[in-house]
């Protein structure tokens, strides 16, 4: 196979990021199609990156000139999709969260491997070059035997512009579900056994009584013995933050920075950092990477770096969040793996 042809659904926020980036920065793919259902934006996206506009999912799952879809559609949406696409023989990158329940995903991942797919899951921050360094030292046995993990998302400004159509337990399920997957991640070959969370509406406590949560610990026991925890925050005023600690036997490694560049300012204010003021800021090395993952996994024909099975282990403790705010205490995570 020569490049692989890419169809694209959801010409959002994320959605438009992506098909820019894999028009302008991954070197395979080729934009085919944009869909939305959205009257002329698909096709207000598509033209200028020279591909088609079109206004139904069904319309890029069914064309016999694409070979795979990127998923960047409502969140509720994304099970639906990625069986759709893998039953029509396409391969499959889908954004976080790949469900919205353990059953959605698992739905999923059986699709793409009945049809002999890639089914692939947009946890970016694996890609970027810091993270991944974090990562290869702890598996090099570089801090030796981990101990405490910590993760932390912080979204940049005041918080959502309509906090009151922000949809129950995002703060798990779309947010921190990046955070649990880095846990994971860091430490290699363990198993959340439980959690205990807490959260509230800090940032709009007028709508707590609604069930508003936009402020978020979670605190997570391995089998191996370690305790991470993972932290979130709807609102940063000083800029889009995404950090990770591992602290181990021998040593410690970090990773992140809210920083836009490692220039410092030193004048008589202080010390000062330009920072990002959003994921795609931050992170465009890390989007493009993984987007290049998914072209290499269908030319290579193997599995991609981030699968189903690590959707389903970061979903499963959001899930346990879930629980446990409902019950006040600690809550199992599904100990269930994929067949």
């Amino acid at each position: 196979m020569n490049g692989v042809r890419i169809g694209l659904i959801g010409a959002g926020r994320i959605g438009a990021a992506h098909a820019e980036t894999l028009v302008r920065r991954v070197h395979g793919a080729d934009l085919v199609a944009v869909a939305d259902p959205r009257p002329g934006v698909a096709a207000a996206l598509a033209q200028p990156l020279g591909a088609r506009g079109e206004t139904t999912a069904e319309a890029v799952t069914a064309a016999d000139d694409i070979d795979a879809v990127v998923i960047t559609a409502s969140s509720t949406a994304h099970s639906a999709l990625v069986v759709a696409a893998a039953e029509a023989g396409k391969h499959v990158f889908c954004e976080k969260p790949a469900g919205m329940t353990i059953a959605e995903i698992d739905a999923g991942v059986a699709a793409a491997s009945a049809a002999g797919v890639v089914f692939q899951v947009g946890f970016n921050r694996r890609f970027a070059r810091d993270f991944r360094a974090a990562h290869d030292a702890v598996v090099d046995g570089a801090i030796g035997q981990v101990r405490m993990l910590r993760s932390l998302t912080r979204d940049a400004g005041e918080g959502p512009p309509d906090p009151a159509a922000v949809p129950p337990w995002t703060i798990f399920t779309q947010t921190l579900i990046h955070d649990f997957d880095m846990l994971n991640w860091l430490n290699p070959g363990a198993r959340a056994v439980d959690v205990l969370a807490t959260a509230d509406a800090l940032v709009a406590p007028r709508l707590k009584s609604s069930g508003l949560l936009d402020s978020a610990v979670v605190v997570i026991r391995y089998d191996n013995g370690a305790i991470g925890t993972a932290e979130a925050s709807f609102a940063a005023a000083y800029g889009y933050d995404v950090r990770a600690e591992v602290l181990g036997s021998a040593g410690m490694v970090t990773a992140g920075d809210a920083a836009a560049s490692s220039m410092r300012l030193h004048d008589a204010s202080g010390r000062r950092a330009a920072t990002a003021r959003s994921d795609v800021a931050l992170l465009g090395d890390a989007y493009a990477a993984e987007l290049a993952e998914l072209v290499a996994a269908v030319q290579e024909r193997r599995a991609p770096e981030v699968t189903g099975a690590d959707a389903r282990a970061a979903l499963a403790i959001a899930e346990a969040c879930i629980a446990s705010i409902r019950s006040g205490g600690r809550a199992e995570v599904d100990p269930g793996v994929l067949a």
